[in-house]
């Protein structure tokens, strides 16, 4: 299975981002082959509108499985559930740190969404 998260940088030991739509880019994890690429997330870092949504669109288009991110809007939590993605949430300083309590079974699955539309 194949995890999503949000971060600003470029590996597992870079600062986990609490934002999901307009995080600045997305880890994907492949737990079966035990690596990972990251993908930019630009295009909604100053989108005025939808970029929860759009954000959600890639991942799902990326082929995770699960989203780990600090934060989850409505918009964004119907698109992701919608596509069968499951959603945590954690306060993770790393990614590597959110990857070791998702594997330790510390990540309690979102049921909806933890903030209002257009949180920042």
């Amino acid at each position: 299975m194949k995890i999503a998260f949000t971060t600003s940088g470029d590996d597992l030991n870079a600062p986990f981002d609490s934002r999901f739509g307009r995080s600045p880019k997305f880890l994907i994890y492949d737990l079966d082959k035990n690596s990972f690429e990251v993908f930019d997330n630009q295009q909604n870092l100053n989108a005025a509108q939808g970029a929860g949504i759009q954000s959600a669109e890639t991942i799902a288009r990326l082929g995770a499985g699960a989203l780990i991110t600090g934060h989850c809007g409505p918009n964004a939590f119907k698109v992701l559930n919608a596509a069968g993605i499951m959603i945590f949430n954690t306060k993770a300083s790393t990614v590597a740190d959110a990857l070791e309590s998702y594997k330790s079974g510390k990540l309690q699955q979102l049921d909806n969404a933890d903030v209002e539309g257009h949180w920042a």
